[in-house]
């Protein structure tokens, strides 16, 4: 105790503040050396901005599809109309490879605007039903010539080898007529 007194710090030493300085430093130096690693396996930011495609709706017109391009993939995007979306309704029921109601085909509320991947899911050709001079299948819809797999108007694989419905990408409404592709719509406050 009187050594303790005699340095007059209740028996902290300079040592004590050597130690707990180096460990300090040491913390920083290694904080110093992985921060460059850590920061080197975030995207970058024009990977980000591939990562999404924005969409103007607005030139489309009713029962007109059209393609764009995102992560080098295209994507279908159809103004489906009363009757497209009804016989999709309609057809929830019926027998599918791959059963999904219409209503988890599109999102908000909006059911005229499908958008998919346009890749079979069979061997990954590309579906024709775009254009309106295309072949749309058996269905409707789409029609992939490869091996003859009909989708409906849905985009849900009705007849053929395809395994799979015609897949829907995350994508959200940013207005009434924009979308964004490769974004997870907003969750509705409840």
């Amino acid at each position: 105790m009187a050594e303790a007194e005699a340095h007059g710090h209740g028996g902290e030493t300079r040592r004590d503040f050597i130690y707990l300085l180096g460990g300090a430093m040491g913390a920083i130096g290694a904080a110093a050396f992985a921060w460059p690693l850590i920061d080197s396996l975030s995207p970058a930011a024009d990977t980000k901005a591939a990562s999404t495609t924005e969409v103007d709706l607005s030139a489309i017109k009713e029962g007109q599809a059209v393609t764009v391009k995102w992560r080098g993939s295209p994507v279908f995007i159809r103004y489906r109309t009363k009757d497209e979306i009804a016989r999709a309704v309609k057809d929830d029921k019926a027998s599918m490879p791959d059963p999904q109601p219409d209503a988890a085909r599109h999102q908000d509320g909006k059911p005229q605007w499908l958008v998919m991947l346009g890749v079979c899911t069979h061997l990954g050709c590309i579906p024709l039903g775009q254009s309106s001079s295309d072949k749309k299948g058996d269905f409707g819809g789409w029609f992939c010539p490869c091996h003859g797999s009909h989708y409906d108007t849905a985009g849900r694989i009705r007849k053929g080898p395809a395994p799979k419905n015609l897949p829907v990408p995350d994508y959200r409404f940013v207005t009434d007529t924009r979308i964004v592709v490769g974004e997870k719509p907003k969750k509705a406050a409840a």
